[in-house]
């Protein structure tokens, strides 16, 4: 009998919105402040993008997403929790949500645990896997909305597969890399895929 497909899942910007609540709540918190619509996000940190407008507002906008509920109040990613659920059923496969907690993580690993248990429940709130080095984990595949991932093992076990979010559909792949652009994309056909291989 073949191994199992091990599939690692990425939270924020992959399974919850994480990009739209910090628009929003920053622009709430700082209405007269200069933003970064969504249309314009472009580069992975969007604390960076807000200090490239001025140096003060990567401060205004961390403290956005460092607020106590930001992470528990996120939105699913269309498709994403329907997707997960039939991943978790489908035969010989084992998927995994792995995630990084932010630096300053005093809400943020409580509010994601809490927020997999509201949308999937406590069969995935044994799944996850909170590390700050995707590197080490060992799987067939990543889905991940960061387009470099790097850390300890210079070779990691899985292919990482780009899922398409605002500050990442610019970036131009070269083969034999892959993007998911939405769950609504094929992703039955990438894990299969990789049984293939």
């Amino acid at each position: 009998m073949a191994a199992a497909l091990r599939v690692l899942v990425d939270m924020d910007g992959v399974v919850a919105d994480f990009e739209g609540a910090v628009l929003r709540g920053f622009s709430a918190r700082f209405p007269a402040e200069p933003r970064v619509e969504l249309a314009a996000r472009s580069g992975f940190s969007v604390r960076e993008q807000y200090r490239g407008l001025r140096q003060d507002l990567a401060a205004k906008v961390a403290s956005v997403y460092e607020s106590p509920g930001f992470f528990l109040g996120l939105d699913p990613i269309p498709g994403a929790l329907e997707a997960l659920r039939e991943m978790i059923r489908m035969q010989d496969t084992e998927v995994f949500i792995c995630t990084s907690p932010l630096r300053n993580y005093e809400h943020c690993i409580l509010e994601k645990y809490k927020w997999v248990e509201k949308h999937l429940g406590p069969e995935f709130v044994e799944r996850i896997i909170l590390t700050r080095d995707k590197t080490i984990v060992s799987a067939d595949l990543l889905f991940d909305d960061k387009d470099t991932i790097t850390g300890a093992e210079p070779n990691p076990s899985w292919e990482h597969i780009l899922f398409t979010c605002c500050h990442n559909r610019h970036i131009q792949l070269q083969a034999p890399r892959r993007r998911l652009l939405s769950w609504a994309d094929d992703w039955k056909g990438i894990l299969e895929s990789k049984r293939r291989r």
